[in-house]
């Protein structure tokens, strides 16, 4: 059986998300998702729109998801140390950045995959929240 991994804020659910999730999980057998916590959507110095109970719902009633977490850490390999997944997915805007770059290199060390899937340039959080904003002026 291969478990899969992803995670994200999941805010303003959208296409990119639902693309994201559905190819996930066409490459695994079990595909967990973390959801980020309000506390840790802050260290960007952001606040979430819908509530973290709210999202961590939405997802778990995705078709693609088979489990949902709260994601209250920001360290990758200190959830796969809990979870043991076999891949790791995430979006190709984070490839070739250093902290992935250091990713790649621990997470080979165990032998875990990491696969980038194309960001979908034409939305996102925040680009819906930017248009919502102008809309409200």
């Amino acid at each position: 059986m291969i478990i899969g991994y992803t995670s994200g804020v999941f805010d303003l659910f959208h296409i990119g998300h639902l693309n994201l999730l559905r190819n996930a999980k066409s490459l695994c057998d079990k595909l967990i998702v973390g959801v980020t916590t309000d506390e840790l959507v802050s260290y960007k110095y952001k606040k979430a729109v819908i509530p973290f109970e709210e999202r961590i719902e939405i997802v778990r009633n995705i078709k693609f998801v088979d489990t949902v977490i709260p994601q209250d850490s920001m360290d990758k390999f200190e959830v796969w140390q809990k979870l043991k997944y076999d891949v790791m997915f995430v979006g190709d805007d984070w490839f070739q950045n250093e902290r992935w770059d250091q990713y790649e290199l621990q997470f080979k060390e165990v032998g875990v995959k990491i696969i980038y899937f194309p960001y979908t340039k034409s939305t996102s959080s925040t680009l819906l929240n930017e248009t919502l904003l102008k809309l409200r002026k």
